[in-house]
């Protein structure tokens, strides 16, 4: 494929991404029945369809508090996942710690059952996605009850032009670098600014082996925290694997891209149709029903 072509597609993709990024506030019915649910189902789990159309069998809780790491916004519910993805926040936690960082604040993981979510996301459906915050200041622990309103820096400009060096730096690139070179992970979402400093070599990401940058996409959103998204679990037959990363370190022109591109805003309350339901598997179907 020519380099003109696969930035073309590129923007195509991209340009999608970005409507649904707008879309991604009128839910719908059939997304609030799966945020309704309140238990996971019994049983082995298993990760059903695909990221962005899909259910989880046998979810279970990430603990709120762990080395390293603290659940916030419990009240959403979205704490759930594969074992294999409670296993690596679990282990990027205790491997930040042994760095020396403070703990990192968990975000949305998956509902008790996975499918989709009201708002916020179009992924996160089948237990594999999980969005780890960059805030990294020395901060107080709290009971989960107070962590709904937590500070949440942005790490790019006002603008949308470049990082914001005062809240991103070599801490930043710390925990992105352990996160990316867990051998789980199928590919991380920053924002393109993000990843244009690491791939400038902002707070040390330029020392060392930089193979692991391959993994870290830029992605609408993401100003303040990154998404990991886990690959398919082998015990999962019915989960629907991304298609790989080009090869490279993603450094050169599909990144300048995105540097043109406008910064997407939410258009007026009452102006966007609902998003239409996805086409979950047959078995998320019957899976939302069980007891």
């Amino acid at each position: 494929m020519s380099r003109r072509k696969e930035l073309c597609m590129t923007g195509r993709r991209a340009g999608a991404l970005a409507l649904a990024l707008l879309l991604a506030a009128a839910g719908g019915a059939w997304a609030s029945s799966w945020s309704e649910v309140t238990r996971p189902t019994p049983g082995p789990a298993r990760a059903i369809g695909s990221y962005t159309a899909g259910c989880i069998a046998g979810a279970v809780p990430l603990p709120a508090d762990g080395t390293g790491y603290e659940v916030v916004r419990m009240s959403r519910r979205r704490y759930f996942g594969h074992p294999d993805n409670v296993a690596f926040v679990e282990r990027l936690g205790r491997r930040a710690a042994a760095a020396g960082l403070q703990p990192f604040y968990v975000g949305d993981m998956a509902q008790p059952r996975g499918g989709p979510l009201p708002y916020g996301h179009d992924s996160h459906q089948i237990g594999l996605d999980v969005d780890i915050w960059l805030n990294l200041d020395p901060k107080p622990r709290l009971p989960p009850a107070a962590r709904e309103d937590p500070v949440l820096p942005s790490m790019v400009r006002p603008d949308g032009k470049a990082i914001d060096l005062r809240h991103f730096g070599a801490r930043q690139v710390t925990l992105l670098r352990l996160a990316a070179t867990d051998p789980a992970v199928n590919r991380l979402f920053v924002n393109w600014t993000i990843k244009k400093a690491l791939c400038d070599g902002v707070g040390g990401a330029g020392r060392g082996d930089r193979s692991w940058l391959h993994r870290v996409r830029p992605w609408y959103g993401h100003e303040g925290h990154f998404h990991v998204r886990l690959n398919c679990p082998a015990s999962s037959p019915d989960c629907v694997a991304q298609k790989p990363i080009p090869p490279g370190l993603g450094c050169d022109a599909t990144l300048a891209w995105w540097a043109r591109q406008p910064i997407p805003h939410p258009p007026p309350p009452g102006t966007v149709p609902p998003r239409r339901e996805p086409r979950l598997p047959q078995q998320c179907y019957a899976l939302l029903q069980q007891k």
